[in-house]
């Protein structure tokens, strides 16, 4: 963490309360000098600072970026989001992610306000605005190839608590879609690099439809889309959502890691809105029409088709259809 956003972590946990040039020059072993050049460079991006030459220096407004430092005070991890790589605007947070996922520790995150290039299953394109959260997490579990559905699993469980978190209703359309009021909220893309027996690392792509409006987005998008903002009717602190997603990741992440799987698998049944909805699935080579009766262990949809017959899908794109 560079010394400029250790002075705004500090302002921020001083909660609008003055504290003195001297006091953070001390506590950060600068000059008085360079925490006013810090505290200028703060005021450029955005901040409103006040100052008083007897009292010291006071946050008193911030602008709406998903700053790490502001994500990062009063973060409780051991392991997720120790390290953040922010980005105004990337191609994609996952193709950042892969380029540095050997160099990183386990639980790094790539941020950014927008993506350029985001993508989606199947390499859908990801509207990605400003407002949004878009963000990577960098995992390196041990764990085999086939069991890497249950990463997208853990992943979407954490996202419907958070949101959950902040009083609305969120559900889970298998695989990785949070929806709100059946309409779609979130996005997770997991994608990894492994060997026959071993996974070398996970990167879980999470996009979430913050502070966007909406209505911007083109025809049938607009129509299945909604947005955290719309939902509860103003904005959501960006960077407090961010903090208490990877808060509530690194729970469940943990859980995995110890070989709790069930308890996870249990919870996310109870926030399906795809078991017991007949549904459309589409695969790689076929389309596959059925009710959704259950998930099995490692992820995969348990279907039961028209003619009564079970299918095992491991992955596809799923389309609740509307009740007769």
């Amino acid at each position: 963490m560079t010394t400029k956003d250790k002075i705004l972590g500090k302002l921020i946990s001083n909660n609008g309360k003055p504290v003195s040039g001297e006091k953070l020059a001390s506590e950060l072993s600068v000059s008085r000098a360079a925490v006013w050049k810090h505290i200028k460079a703060l005021r450029i991006e955005g901040y409103m600072i006040d100052s008083s030459t007897n009292r010291g220096y006071s946050l008193a407004g911030a602008p709406d970026l998903l700053i790490p430092s502001e994500i990062k005070t009063g973060l409780k991890t051991g392991i997720i989001g120790k390290g953040i790589h922010y980005f105004r605007e990337t191609e994609s947070t996952n193709n950042m992610a892969r380029e540095i996922a050997h160099s990183v520790e386990e639980g790094t995150v790539v941020i950014a306000e927008s993506q350029s290039g985001g993508r989606g299953r199947i390499g859908r394109k990801w509207l990605s605005p400003e407002g949004g959260i878009w963000l990577s997490i960098i995992l390196k579990p041990k764990i085999q190839p086939l069991h890497a559905a249950r990463i997208t699993l853990t992943a979407g469980l954490a996202v419907a608590r958070t949101i959950q978190g902040f009083g609305l209703e969120a559900g889970i359309k298998w695989p990785n879609d949070i929806l709100i009021k059946g309409k779609k909220v979130c996005g997770i893309l997991t994608e990894m690099e492994a060997e026959l027996d071993r996974i070398d690392y996970c990167v879980v792509g999470i996009g979430i439809d913050a502070n966007v409006d909406t209505e911007l987005f083109p025809g049938e998008i607009r129509e299945t889309s909604t947005s955290l903002k719309k939902e509860l009717g103003h904005t959501v602190n960006r960077n407090e959502f961010v903090r208490r997603l990877l808060e509530e990741f690194e729970k469940e992440y943990l859980k995995f890691q110890g070989g709790d799987f069930s308890s996870i698998l249990e919870e996310w049944r109870n926030l399906s809105e795809t078991i017991g909805e007949n549904v459309k699935v589409t695969t790689g080579s076929r389309t596959i029409y059925g009710e959704a009766i259950g998930v099995d262990n490692d992820g995969a949809l348990i279907l039961e088709t028209h003619d009564g017959k079970l299918e095992k899908i491991v992955a596809g794109t799923c389309e609740h259809l509307r009740k007769i």
